[in-house]
């Protein structure tokens, strides 16, 4: 079955971990009506997201993820369309 929903994965690389990202993230997504999910990994300079949307906020959004907050260091955004079955209805921190 098809489906419409855009989504992406990000991996998030650099000094993300210990400066509010996942919340700042959270924010963020949410300000652009985007749904999904943000969390750690075990790797402690990586996060990793799903995020499903309109094709022109999630671009904004990868722009906007390469400076992140405040505290953070972004060092590279990884971005990839993906196809998934699963939809998600609001956005949430893992």
């Amino acid at each position: 079955m098809y489906n419409n929903i855009i989504s992406y994965k990000l991996i998030i690389i650099g000094k993300v971990q210990g400066v509010g990202f996942r919340y700042w993230f959270n924010k963020e997504a949410i300000a652009l009506n985007l749904k999904g999910y943000v969390k750690n990994l075990h790797n402690e300079n990586e996060v990793e997201s799903i995020i499903q949307g309109q094709i022109n906020n999630i671009l904004h959004f990868v722009e906007k993820c390469k400076k992140g907050p405040r505290l953070a260091i972004v060092e590279k955004v990884i971005s990839k369309n993906i196809i998934t079955d699963k939809v998600y209805t609001n956005f949430e921190i893992q």
